[in-house]
């Protein structure tokens, strides 16, 4: 018997999976929460962070990865010898400072009460004015590099980041030999070996095999400090999806339970690797992997430029053919805060009647309303719009309320705001010369709430498939394990070929229903005029409020301050 493991690093948790490469069978998955979670409110130590941080200890990552990794095994029960590859994915842009030997700036004694010095995570998105001159200069430039990125660098990708750092913090940037993908950071951990995933540097930081990074004089024009930034921090070779980046150095391997030299693969991103895992292979399958936010990924035939797009990328989901990628940052976690912030007294007590969770419940509630019975409108906004406006400062809005709206009202127009969301997307695909065929969701909201997938087949008016498997970005880690591996080894030779082995598609379709359509239909239109009223310029109202909150949170933290 041969076996893999696959090790998905979330926004909370991170997840390992065993899997069975000759069967397919899932034979075990255990999960770790992560001890410090986000922290987007102060430091460890008591430090106050602003508005829009998100930071995360790298220090959860390797623990949270050994405590899940020691559980499936032990839960497996199969011999560690047997396992023949390791691969992990990892949320993205996720992105920390460390020396050159791979010691993270936060570990170091003079930096532990520095917010620069810690890991930002995906959603960290303080940088957005650092975004905004970013993609001013590359405009005023005529830098060709920004088509591919939809026209408009994301304040949550690489760069911007690394120029938050350069201006905000200049002792941290001098400080930092390497600017890192937190991926590629335990990659780096598990083998030893400094590398770069070419998925992750050609969807977050702004690099493609044929030109590379962008100009010396780019980054010089953008900030001094940076003239050098890929010579001196941007360090180690770019390997591409399915290689290996080396084998598990003995002392990972004593943590893990494995053999030493076990083959780990390119690190890959948590929304890419999941492609294979659903058997996709080919151009005009949208994979949706619906969890905290959506990422929305497809290959197509050609590249072509497509406005608002977080990127495209040869070879960037599946070898040889261009990989897009767009997203929405928040859709979980609009529904997670309808459970947490505006619930009545009365609902906890039923869902503690009932034995479940105040989601459920409000799903229950909201299944009971037909399309356009709520009276709201809502736009999906409350992380700010990845795509396709590529603007976090963004915020959200409910429309049409009255003393009559309850929460279950809110839940499910919030809901349909996502759905909307995604039409815009799939729109702006379809206008731009890249078909979309198909949809296949993954994720969380996928698997448990039947709710948003029926209201989203209703407003796409098309049927949503299922990805087969509950944890099918782990489950594709763990293929590209086994490519990392080789055929020699008994893995497999490409991706493709282990997609068409291990990828798996449910029985279970959301087919749209006609008189739902036409409902969603008309709302969407009216959706889509808020969207551009508040997202291309009509309004600035929403940007005016975050700047007033932001000033007073500013001062309020001077306060607090001795």
């Amino acid at each position: 018997m041969r076996y893999t493991i696959g090790v998905d690093f979330g926004t909370l948790s991170a997840r390992a999976l065993v899997l069975d490469i000759e069967s397919g069978r899932e034979v075990a998955v255990a999960a770790r929460d992560y001890a410090h979670g986000v922290m987007d409110r102060e430091l460890p130590g008591g430090i106050p962070l602003g508005p829009d941080w998100a930071l995360q200890q790298p220090a959860d990552y390797l623990q949270t990865m050994e405590g899940a990794v020691g559980e499936a095994l032990r839960l497996s029960a199969i011999d560690p010898q047997q396992v023949i590859g390791l691969g992990i994915d990892f949320t993205a842009c996720t992105m920390l400072p460390t020396l050159s030997d791979g010691t993270p700036l936060c570990w170091q004694e003079g930096w532990r009460d520095h917010p620069h010095a810690y890991v930002k995570l995906w959603k960290h998105h303080a940088a957005s004015r650092h975004a905004a001159r970013l993609n001013q200069l590359a405009r005023e430039r005529g830098e060709g590099w920004l088509a591919r990125y939809g026209g408009a660098i994301s304040s949550e990708w690489m760069f911007a980041k690394i120029y938050q750092i350069a201006d905000e913090a200049p002792e941290v940037y001098r400080a930092a030999e390497r600017f890192i993908e937190a991926g590629d950071w335990v990659i780096w951990q598990l083998t030893g070996r400094e590398t770069r995933s070419a998925c992750q540097a050609g969807y977050k930081a702004i690099w493609s095999a044929d030109e590379g990074y962008p100009s010396e004089a780019f980054f010089a024009a953008l900030h001094p400090l940076m003239e050098h930034v890929i010579q001196d921090k941007m360090c180690g070779p770019i390997l591409p999806l399915g290689d290996c980046a080396g084998g598990l150095t003995a002392a990972f391997a004593k943590k893990l339970g494995l053999r030493e030299g076990t083959p780990v693969a390119v690190s890959n991103v948590d929304a890419h690797v999941t492609v294979p895992a659903a058997g996709l292979t080919g151009a005009g399958d949208m994979l949706m992997i619906m969890g905290t936010s959506t990422c929305h990924m497809l290959v197509g035939e050609e590249e072509k430029p497509v406005p608002g797009i977080c990127g495209v990328v040869r070879g960037g989901i599946l070898p040889g053919l261009p990989g897009y990628e767009a997203g929405q940052s928040c859709v979980g976690d609009h529904f997670d805060w309808v459970s947490k912030s505006l619930v009545p007294p009365q609902y906890h007590h039923q869902a503690q009647e009932k034995g479940i969770t105040l989601q459920q419940l409000l799903t229950e509630k909201a299944a009971r309303l037909l399309p356009g019975q709520s009276g709201l409108l809502a736009l999906d906004w409350w992380n700010g719009n990845r795509s396709v406006l590529v603007d976090v400062d963004l915020t959200g809005l409910i429309l049409g309320m009255t003393l009559a709206t309850k929460a279950e009202d809110i839940y499910r127009a919030i809901i349909e705001a996502t759905a909307y969301g995604t039409r815009m997307i799939v729109e702006t695909f379809q206008q731009n010369g890249v078909p979309v065929k198909r949809l296949v969701a993954a994720g969380g909201i996928a698997e448990k709430n039947a709710l948003a997938m029926q209201i989203y087949a209703d407003v796409m008016n098309m049927p949503i498939y299922l990805a087969g498997s509950p944890q099918a970005p782990a489950r594709g880690a763990a293929m590209f394990g086994a490519v990392a591996a080789g055929q020699a080894a008994g893995g497999f030779s490409d991706i493709v070929l282990a997609a068409e082995k291990l990828g798996r598609i449910k029985e279970k379709i959301y087919t749209p229903v006609p008189e739902h359509v036409a409902v969603y239909d008309k709302l969407y239109r009216e959706y889509a005029a808020l969207h551009d009223t508040f997202g291309r310029g009509g309004n600035h109202c929403m940007k005016r409020l975050k700047a007033l909150r932001a000033q007073a949170i500013d001062r309020a933290n001077g306060m607090a301050q001795p």
